[in-house]
C-alpha cells in the first residue's frame, strides 16, 4: 500500500512540476518581448476578430492553465490529496471486486459437499474460493466439530475481521474529501488578504490592482471543490460496495449456520 501511494505521489510530481517549469518559462519569455507599436493605419486596416473565428482552448488545456494561474504552492497540496485519494480509492475498488462472491453459488456448492463428503468437502472448496465470505466459512466449519455454538462464535467473530479488511483505509479518503475544499477556502482567504495589502500599499482602490490577486485566490476555491467532488463519487461507491458485500456475509453466515444444524441432524 506504502509502495503505491509513493508511485502515484511521484507520477503527479513527474508529470505537473515540468509543466509548471515550462509555464514559467513561458511567460517570462513573453516579459521579455518588446512591444512593437504599429501605425495607426495599419492597425485600422487588419479586420477585427470575431468571435466564431477566436482560437478555441481544449478542456484540458484550459484546466491546466487554470491550475497553473492558482500558483504552486495551495495548487500543489491540493492535487496531492486528488493523488492520493485517487491511489486509495482504486487500490479499494480493485480489492473489493476481488471480495465479490457469488453467495448463493457457494452456499449451494458447500451444502453438496456436506452431504457427499463432509466438513472436510467443504472446507476445501472454502479454501480454493477468494473472498471474505468464503474465508468465514472456513472458519465456521473448522470449528463444527466443537458444536454449533462453537461454529456460530468463530462466523460473528471473524465477520468482524473481515469487515475491518473491507474498510480499511477508506478513512483516509473521507479526510482528503473534507482537507481539499478546505485547503482551497484557505487559499483563497490568504490570497484576497494579499489584495487588501496591495490596496493598502496603493493607496487607492484600482481593479486592475487587485483583479490578477482575487482570481488566483477564487481558483484555489474551484479546484479544492473539484477533488472534492471527484473523490466524494468514488468514496460513496466504496462504501456502497463494502454495505452490499458485508450484507451478504449476514446472510451466507446465517445460511451457513442452519445448514450445520440441518447436517448435525
Amino acid at each position: 500500500m506504502k509502495k503505491l501511494l509513493t508511485i502515484a505521489f511521484a507520477f503527479g510530481l513527474f508529470y505537473f512540476l515540468p509543466q509548471q517549469i515550462h509555464a514559467n518559462l513561458y511567460q517570462e519569455q513573453e516579459e521579455e518581448v518588446e512591444v512593437v507599436e504599429m501605425p495607426v493605419e495599419e492597425v485600422q486596416e487588419q479586420p477585427e476578430m470575431t468571435v466564431a473565428e477566436a482560437p478555441s482552448v481544449g478542456f484540458t488545456q484550459e484546466l491546466k492553465n487554470r491550475f497553473i494561474e492558482g500558483g504552486p504552492g495551495f495548487m500543489g497540496i491540493v492535487l496531492a490529496c486528488l493523488i492520493l485519494g485517487l491511489a486509495i480509492a482504486i487500490e479499494r475498488i480493485i480489492y473489493l471486486n476481488f471480495a465479490t462472491t457469488n453467495t448463493e453459488k457457494l452456499v449451494e456448492d458447500i451444502e453438496s459437499a456436506l452431504k457427499a463428503g463432509g466438513v472436510d468437502s467443504a472446507k476445501e472448496i472454502c479454501r480454493n474460493t477468494p473472498g471474505p465470505v468464503a474465508s468465514i466459512f472456513y472458519q465456521g466449519l473448522d470449528r463444527a466439530g466443537e458444536g454449533v455454538e462453537s461454529a456460530e462464535k468463530a462466523v460473528v467473530a471473524y465477520g468482524g475481521v473481515q469487515m475491518g479488511q473491507l474498510e480499511k483505509n477508506v478513512s483516509w479518503i473521507s479526510l482528503f474529501i473534507a482537507l481539499a475544499p478546505m485547503l482551497g477556502f484557505m487559499g483563497t482567504v490568504i490570497g484576497m488578504i494579499q489584495a487588501f495589502d496591495k490596496i493598502q500599499a496603493a493607496g487607492d482602490m484600482q481593479p486592475s490592482l487587485v483583479a490578477g490577486g482575487i482570481k488566483v485566490a477564487l481558483l484555489t476555491t474551484v479546484f479544492g471543490l473539484i477533488v472534492a467532488i471527484i473523490l466524494q463519487i468514488f468514496y460513496n461507491y466504496i462504501v456502497a460496495k463494502i454495505d452490499s458485500i458485508v450484507n451478504d456475509m449476514e446472510d451466507a453466515s446465517i445460511t451457513l449456520i442452519d445448514i450445520l444444524v440441518s447436517h448435525k441432524k
